[in-house]
């Protein structure tokens, strides 16, 4: 009985270390990783879509990284763009950008690096490399 207890518990452990690790909330970064993935991917989706109204070929590019620091104001320009306001898709983008904008200013102030301070490198996204198989 003793040696099953013995190779029971390490594998208790690990089970409750997996379940504790899924758990944990998500942290200030996570979270604005997360949203400028979601904000920049939709923003593609939009630009694709051949039934969105073509306004939308006018809005300013949104290509996000959080790690510069001009993407504060990618956001605030992205925000205030005075066109597509009769797209419902447009709406919804535009207050992602906002709730990001306010999260990175407000509740993340503190616990984010900047690493650059390249505007132009938020106009030219950079593309994923490409996998050969």
């Amino acid at each position: 009985e003793l040696p099953t207890m013995k190779m029971l518990l390490p594998l208790i452990a690990l089970l409750s270390a997996a379940l504790l690790a899924s758990a944990a909330p998500p942290t200030c970064y996570s979270r604005v990783l997360s949203l400028s993935k979601e904000i920049t991917e939709s923003f593609k989706e939009l630009q694709s879509s051949k039934t969105v109204d073509s306004c939308v070929e006018t809005l300013p590019r949104l290509y996000l990284d959080i790690h510069n620091y001009c993407v504060l104001a990618k956001l605030r320009d992205f925000v205030a763009y005075p066109g597509c306001d009769r797209v419902v898709e447009v709406n919804e983008l535009k207050e992602k950008a906002r709730s990001l904008y306010t999260i990175l200013i407000s509740y993340c102030r503190r616990d984010l690096v900047f690493l650059t301070d390249d505007c132009n490198a938020l106009e030219i996204p950079i593309s994923p490399p490409i996998e050969h198989s």
